[in-house]
């Protein structure tokens, strides 16, 4: 590189100055011509570059006064808009300001209004009950009656229609539900009735096993007793051997274990050898031959039925029963009695005759304990139900037939008045005469309770009562309102089967069911 270009570079970096002073020490060395001729020219380059970087600061001083203006003018115009925004916001403030005084102002008038109108109201109500008070004060002069003995006087009319009203819409309301539905019930009940009948028996506690001679019980006592104490702990029956010719009692409230006692007997007498070690032996047997047979009774029972799929324990009591009554009623001839009646009226229903004949067989399966329970046989029989897998609708009628649990389904109902129709039937129960004279004179006494009654006579085995009143003391309309009380109160408060007709006699007669 040769110096005048070496210089030039020198002078355009660092200025003119700086160009100069190197360019002077260079000179030094070199001839005293060029180097004036270089000085000229760098100091002509200088220049150049000076004007050119002058030039370039120019520009970009003007360039950045352009872009702070325009931040700038920006900035103005954005603290204008805000400006405006603020006026306006003010503006709003104070016209809502203006509007709000002038509604506090309106309601101030409506205010005063209010109070002059409350004033003025005030002034006519009492003008009004004075003028009333006078009107009432007349009203009790003319005719001689205050006005609580009015007010009581009206109150007691307005009772004697409305309870006079009330009579006849009830009487209204019974006769148009008999003849909507006395018919189509009583169908269904007379035809259930009428398509089953079965036989009735007695209940005992005991049983009469009779023999050829008085010399058989002495054998069956044995030496010292032993014979009989044997067969009394091996059968848990009490026997009963005294001078009764040619018959031993046999004494138990189990009719099972009454009927192995007998069979036990019979095979010994036959057999003839009567001792401790054969007397259990053939106690045993028998047992076994009773528990075959229970079995066997159970299965027949439900084959004739048409039930099936019953568990087999629920069967074993099914045939139990068979050596069961209740009410001098035998068990077993009254479940399947009821069965029948449940699958006829569920039938007549439009129900499933199925259900509902297995609810009616095992509705009293509860009576058939294997042990002591103290639970109602109800709620036994629903339980042991439950145990073995029966519906739930099944569990539901044996448990409420009498009312110990809540009815969930329409076989219950069914079940319940079944179980009355098979339990009413006349000859179908004995009644102790004891608790039949009770009731009977419970339903005479209830009717003479009410005043103006003369008399009551209770008729039909206690299924009617027939209640004389006095015609001068009781009207007509009291006589339906006496019949129709006497009939809800004999529903409440008394216990009977079927139903009980209450009829009060007068010039005319008044008839009401308690059902």
């Amino acid at each position: 590189m040769d110096t005048p270009t070496l210089i030039s570079i020198i002078a355009g970096i660092g200025g003119l100055a700086f160009g100069t002073i190197i360019a002077f020490f260079i000179i030094k060395g070199a001839n005293k011509k060029k180097t004036e001729e270089l000085l000229k020219k760098a100091e002509a380059e200088g220049e150049v570059i000076k004007e050119k970087k002058i030039l370039q600061a120019k520009e970009k001083f003007i360039q950045l006064k352009s872009e702070h203006d325009k931040q700038v003018h920006e900035k103005n115009k954005g603290i204008s808009d805000s400006e405006n925004r603020i006026k306006q916001k003010e503006q709003q403030l104070n016209n809502k300001i203006e509007e709000y005084k002038k509604k506090e102002l309106e309601i101030e008038n409506v205010k005063k209004d209010i109070i002059d109108q409350k004033e003025i109201y005030e002034k006519r109500r009492q003008d009004v009950e004075k003028v009333h008070i006078r009107q009432v004060q007349q009203l009790e002069a003319l005719a001689n009656l205050s006005k609580e003995d009015a007010k009581a006087q009206l109150v007691e009319a307005l009772k004697a229609e409305a309870k006079t009203n009330a009579l006849a819409y009830i009487q209204e309301i019974m006769e148009e539900a008999k003849l909507n539905a006395s018919k189509e019930a009583k169908k269904v009940v007379l035809q259930t009735i009428q398509r089953v009948g079965v036989e009735a028996s007695v209940e005992n506690a005991i049983t009469v096993f009779n023999i050829e001679s008085d010399e058989i019980k002495g054998r069956i006592i044995g030496r010292e007793g032993r014979n009989i104490r044997a067969l009394e702990a091996a059968t848990g029956v009490e026997i009963i051997i005294d001078d009764t010719p040619e018959a031993i009692v046999l004494s138990c409230f189990d009719p099972v274990k009454r009927e192995i006692a007998r069979l036990a007997l019979h095979q010994l007498v036959m057999d003839g050898r009567i001792h401790p070690a054969r007397i259990e032996e053939v106690v045993q047997k028998v047992q076994k031959q009773i528990d075959e047979e229970i079995m066997e009774i159970g299965k027949r029972t439900t084959i004739d039925l048409g039930i099936h799929g019953l568990h087999s324990d629920l069967i074993r009591h099914v045939g139990k029963m068979r050596y069961r009554s209740s009410y001098g009623q035998n068990l077993l001839q009254h479940s399947r009695e009821v069965a029948n009646l449940c699958s006829i009226m569920a039938a007549e229903l439009g129900l499933n005759p199925k259900i509902a004949k297995r609810a009616g067989l095992l509705h009293d399966i509860g009576k058939v304990p294997d042990g002591e329970t103290e639970m109602p046989h109800a709620i036994y029989g629903m339980k042991l139900a439950e145990k073995y897998k029966e519906k739930p609708e099944i569990c539901n009628a044996i448990g409420a037939h009498h009312d110990e649990v809540e009815m969930t389904s329409l076989y219950a109902p069914i079940v319940q008045v079944c179980d009355a129709i098979s339990g009413a039937r006349p000859g179908a129960r004995r009644e102790m005469t004891e608790n039949y004279i009770k009731r009977i004179k419970e339903l005479e006494s209830l009717a003479l309770e009410y005043p103006g009654v003369l008399k009551s006579y209770a008729i039909q085995a206690g299924r009617e009562l027939r209640v004389l009143v006095e015609s001068d003391k009781v009207t007509d309309a009291e006589s339906d309102a006496l019949a129709f009380t006497i009939s809800n109160r004999i529903q409440t408060e008394m216990t009977y089967p079927g139903q009980v007709k209450v009829t009060v006699i007068r010039e005319r007669r008044s008839v009401a069911v308690a059902k």
